[in-house]
């Protein structure tokens, strides 16, 4: 698989576009302005306040500096405070230390977590969770092989989650990143102790340098910024972590045209938003994200075939099963996901498709679940809430 990556500014917005063999996979936009002036930004740490307690839903709502979130009580027995108000796992107006772990959606104020991740190139320091964890996407042999080696490596209150990327690299080079993060966390905590409440202890790396340490690097071939800012920031990135994408990266600096024009990231952006996708044969999608959940209507549309009517149907509904599990990831969709397939008459033809769409579904580098088939045959998916969905955090750049 061949990749690149363009990131480009226009007006105040940052876009990034993946591509994988020729196709746009997942679009990301983030604005300066927005992430300055917020301190909810996914992945930063800090010295948070608890306000109010609702213990009918098991949750708190924790102040980090005017932004109240959202927290699981059941996370408070791992939790690491620098100020106790009373002798409960947790009261209102204890200090604690929490991690944006959810962006704010819509109504829906940030999530923030006390079960800390340091997330590194090749693995992940989670506080309050002692496991060793390694990627489902790394070969069996190789996971068995770090769960064993890693396990004298969990250090305290601490455990290991081994990324995708290390299939790579040497086991060696895995525990020297793993002892990095170890002494990360124990600053961190050292630090707590000497700042005052709503204190900012950590900033989590622009979200488009984010991106860069999150795309797996096999097939990665070049890294195309326009903006020359952007540019020397990605490369101070790479020159202290990942020194492999140096000779990747490239400024683009042609002024007869730009990298949106060049690459026709408007179009691209553009057909990410329709409701209606097209079908190669002739079908089409109808997705509708709601408040609740999100449906997408497989339709045949145009869809014309001399076989028979069994067979033309699950055709359709093979192509368009491929073609939401592109559209759940290059929209962002998450939550809950209903679709509505065109009905199967035979239930060996469902067998198929429900078995073609988890395939298609375990690509995608987000947690992405196929969770079961109601009676009226509507396929329920669930997929990882991390960022907002594309709709809601851009609109067509001028």
């Amino acid at each position: 698989m061949n990749k690149k990556i363009l990131i480009l500014k226009e007006q105040d917005r940052i876009w990034t576009y993946l591509w994988e063999d020729g196709e746009v996979v997942e679009i990301h936009v983030t604005s300066d302005a927005e992430t300055e002036k917020s301190p909810a930004v996914l992945g930063n740490i800090y010295i948070g306040k608890v306000q109010n307690i609702v213990a009918n839903i098991g949750a708190a709502f924790i102040d980090i500096g005017g932004v109240h979130c959202y927290y699981d009580l059941s996370q408070s027995d791992h939790a690491v405070f620098t100020h106790k108000s009373g002798k409960k796992p947790l009261c209102v107006g204890d200090e604690l230390l929490v991690q944006i772990s959810r962006e704010a959606m819509k109504t829906k104020a940030p999530t923030v977590s006390s079960n800390i991740s340091l997330t590194g190139r090749y693995a992940v320091l989670t506080s309050g969770n002692r496991r060793i964890g390694v990627s489902a996407k790394i070969p069996k042999v190789l996971r068995d092989y770090y769960k064993e080696q890693l396990e004298e490596w969990r250090d305290g209150d601490c455990g290991i989650i081994v990324r995708t990327n290390a299939k790579d690299v040497s086991l060696e080079t895995v525990q020297k990143e793993i002892v990095q993060l170890q002494r990360r966390w124990v600053q961190l905590k050292e630090a707590a102790l000497h700042r005052t409440c709503y204190s900012c202890l950590y900033t989590a790396a622009k979200p488009y340098i984010t991106d860069l340490k999150n795309v797996y690097a096999e097939g990665l071939l070049e890294i195309i910024v326009e903006d020359a800012g952007i540019y020397e920031e990605i490369r101070e990135y790479a020159c202290r972590e990942q020194p492999e994408y140096l000779e990747l990266l490239r400024l683009y600096e042609d002024r007869q045209i730009s990298l949106a024009n060049l690459y026709s990231t408007r179009t691209v952006l553009e057909r990410a938003l329709r409701d209606r996708v097209w079908l190669k044969h002739g079908g089409y999608l109808i997705i509708q994200p709601t408040e609740a959940l999100t449906v997408i209507d497989v339709n045949s549309g145009k869809c014309v075939s001399k076989k028979r009517q069994t067979d033309a149907v699950l055709r359709v509904n093979l192509e368009a099963a491929e073609e939401i599990a592109k559209q759940l990831r290059l929209r962002n969709l998450s939550g809950i996901i209903v679709v509505d397939f065109i009905n199967l008459e035979q239930p060996e033809s469902m067998q198929v498709l429900l078995r073609e769409f988890r395939k298609y579904l375990s690509r995608d580098p987000i947690q992405t679940t196929l969770v079961d088939v109601t009676e009226l045959q509507l396929v329920e998916v669930t997929r990882k809430k991390v960022r907002r969905p594309l709709h809601e955090c851009c609109g067509t750049p001028s």
